[in-house]
């Protein structure tokens, strides 16, 4: 009986390209391009005034991410939209908020077990 085999490709962590971009930098892409186009419907021109862009996004996607991670583009957006203080929990109430230690209220004896 003879042990079954079949092939395994090296690289399984490459990142997924269609002609260059990434799946999300080709969404955006596109996006503008469908929103202009549906937006300058009967402009003159309209085929510079939709393709322009959405070319010079292109472009300008494929310059300012040369040398950067995979996902550059959606960690940078997750960052500008998430909030500026990060917390596991609920704020607390300000009347319970910590303010000053004193002196009198201290436990000596867990200090000392510090200290040792």
């Amino acid at each position: 009986m003879a042990l079954k085999t079949s092939e395994v490709y090296r690289c399984l962590d490459k990142k997924t390209l269609v002609f260059g971009f990434e799946i999300l930098d080709l969404f955006l892409v596109f996006l503008v391009l469908a929103v202009l186009n549906f937006v300058l419907g009967q402009v003159p021109y309209k085929f510079f005034w939709t393709w322009g862009p959405s070319l010079i996004l292109g472009l300008a996607l494929r310059m300012s991410k040369a040398g950067k991670p995979d996902n550059y583009l959606m960690h940078v957006i997750r960052y500008h939209f998430s909030p500026g203080i990060l917390s596991a929990f609920d704020l607390a109430p300000q009347k319970m908020k910590f303010t000053s230690i004193k002196k009198d209220k201290i436990n000596v004896k867990s200090l000392n077990r510090i200290k040792t």
